[in-house]
């Protein structure tokens, strides 16, 4: 593990890019004061934002550039256009460089998905990127992914994603064994996409040692916490995501307007606000910011573009954790403990065939 955990950030993505990234990555340092960052961008609005934190402007270092990815770039005209010269491109190459251990950026999500696979390429075994997340459970937290870093995926491409999903749960959660669930429309065998039932076959039939298949969980079982982690291809991995981040908005107002009623509720609003405020942030699982880019032959982390600097301080530890505890390493064993998934796969196919 390095001495110091480089970071390397793409200060003009997100929303309003540095004036949450600066303050974001301020809050952090005073959590790890062992990081030192690369701030991509805009040298001028990034040293007005810095002059506000100098402990964080003594651990930086800030690269110019005056080409940001836009949030409503189409990931081949991101490429296209940001390629080598923007601000989100220069954080992804830092790590390519070993001038920076990860990159954050809370920029365009698809943008970053491409020039990221572009830039470091994939793991040994890997076809494709996957976005993983710390979804908020009743139970705790558990790690879901893809949440839509790309769209469809054969029962090979769902196995990968189990054994991904696992490195990064035994990372954060300190499991051995993780347990597994595949997303699905119910739990019985029958039931679910041609793919899904397949890699449940394999999954069983490999019996990994480094996690624990349980078979289908329904779209209420994320929730429960029914798995440590919760494998579904990006499509409905993303719909599954936006529906609860909704669902959370949807209570949330459901209160205030309720709490608004009468003077009696008003006041115990305001006695209790901060109390509906936490429920509201434990329910929305984009609160607990900071995805990881999963299957490339580096970190990046994808920050809400939407966040708060305290939301992209959470993006930043995640990043931070994923490097001290060596992500990267941990699933390149798992990949090749039994060889590649790929390979695993397709002999266990052979095996259930």
């Amino acid at each position: 593990m390095p001495k110091k955990v480089r970071i390397a950030l793409d200060a003009m993505g997100g929303d309003v890019g540095a004036s949450v990234v600066v303050p974001g990555a301020a809050i952090a340092l005073t959590r790890h004061p062992d990081s030192e960052f690369l701030l991509f961008g805009d040298s001028k609005l990034i040293e007005a934002e810095l002059a506000r934190h100098p402990a964080l402007k003594a651990a930086s270092r800030v690269i110019h550039t005056d080409v940001a990815v836009s949030m409503h770039d189409k990931p081949s005209v991101a490429l296209r256009r940001g390629r080598k010269v923007s601000s989100m491109w220069l954080a992804i190459d830092a790590v390519k460089k070993g001038e920076a251990d990860v990159a954050i950026s809370a920029g365009n999500t698809g943008a970053l998905a491409a020039m990221a696979r572009f830039c470091l390429r994939m793991l040994p075994g890997i076809d494709r990127p996957a976005l993983a997340a710390i979804w908020p459970t009743i139970r705790g937290d558990s790690v879901v992914l893809d949440l839509g870093a790309t769209i469809g995926g054969d029962a090979h491409h769902l196995v990968a994603l189990a054994v991904m999903g696992s490195a990064m749960a035994s990372v954060l959660f300190d499991l051995e064994r993780p347990t597994v669930g595949l997303l699905n429309i119910g739990v019985e065998e029958v039931k679910g996409r041609e793919e899904i039932r397949e890699a449940a076959e394999l999954l069983r039939a490999m019996n990994l040692p480094q996690l624990e298949y349980i078979g289908f969980v329904e779209g209420d079982g994320i929730g429960k916490g029914a798995a440590d982690v919760i494998v579904a291809e990006g499509f409905s991995g993303n719909i599954a995501l936006k529906a609860a981040e909704g669902t959370a908005r949807q209570i949330s107002e459901y209160l205030r307007s309720a709490m608004a009623r009468t003077w009696r509720s008003r006041i115990g609003y305001l006695f209790a606000r901060n109390a509906f405020k936490s429920l509201r942030d434990k329910m929305d699982p984009s609160k607990s910011n900071g995805s990881v880019v999963l299957g490339l032959n580096g970190i990046v982390v994808k920050s809400h573009g939407g966040t708060d600097a305290e939301g992209f301080a959470y993006a930043v530890d995640v990043g931070y954790e994923m490097v001290r505890y060596d992500l990267l390493n941990k699933i390149n064993q798992m990949l090749n403990r039994d060889g590649s998934a790929h390979g695993s796969a397709q002999t266990a196919q052979e095996a259930v065939s």
